[in-house]
């Protein structure tokens, strides 16, 4: 993986204000130093630009794929801009995405856009209960292609856990365990490490970020 590529999208998120520091809950209930919100990524410059990071990931990877297809809601807006970024490195790449509600007028159901067929990946944002990959999954199983890849901006990296019992493994290595697909991350908390390590004047984030590593993180 192109480590300058994943520097340049840690800075390139908190220039933009979608990653920042201080204090937050995770849905986890923990209590983080930093929070990464791809929903910020809401202007035509910045969501032009996080899709050519999306799109020359999922290039470097050397994933075999066909299609795209992005789970309601932030899914939708990355992979169809995804797609778009695709197009502009000389891949053209079909998409589809789901509604949350079932259609009963048109053409109906809850898929739109291309037919899922083939090798599809799946786009989002984070992986937090794995709940929207499984959904995602399922409708593309159900569909008659196959799912080959996760692929999502940011992997926190972290322990998931349930009803109070804490796990060893993330929620990203449970998606790729559950269901046999690697999950591949623009960057992550290593890169997010690696950044702050080469600014001085974001010292007091890293000891918090390096901290909440050494007591939530995954090796």
């Amino acid at each position: 993986m192109n480590n300058d590529l994943r520097q340049q999208f840690i800075a390139f998120s908190v220039s933009a204000g979608v990653l920042k520091f201080g204090e937050f809950t995770t849905k986890a209930g923990r209590q983080s130093p930093y929070f990464f919100n791809a929903g910020l990524f809401h202007d035509g410059a910045t969501l032009a630009k996080v899709a050519d990071f999306y799109a020359q990931t999922l290039l470097d990877s050397g994933v075999e794929f066909d299609m795209l297809f992005g789970p309601a809601y932030k899914g939708i807006t990355l992979a169809s801009a995804t797609a778009v970024a695709l197009a502009g490195k000389g891949r053209n790449t079909s998409f589809a995405y789901n509604r949350k509600e079932a259609k009963d007028h048109g053409e109906g159901g809850t898929l739109v856009g291309a037919k899922l067929t083939g090798k599809v990946v799946i786009i989002d944002d984070v992986i937090s209960a794995g709940t929207s990959v499984r959904e995602s999954v399922e409708m593309i199983r159900n569909a008659g292609a196959e799912p080959c890849a996760v692929l999502i901006a940011l992997d926190r990296m972290e322990r998931g856990g349930k009803d109070g019992v804490v796990s060893e493994l993330s929620a990203v290595q449970e998606v790729s365990r559950n269901y046999g697909i690697p999950v591949i991350s623009i960057g992550n908390l290593a890169d997010l490490l690696g950044y702050l390590q080469a600014d001085p004047a974001l010292a007091t984030h890293k000891d918090a970020v390096a901290a909440y590593r050494d007591r939530y993180g995954v090796a």
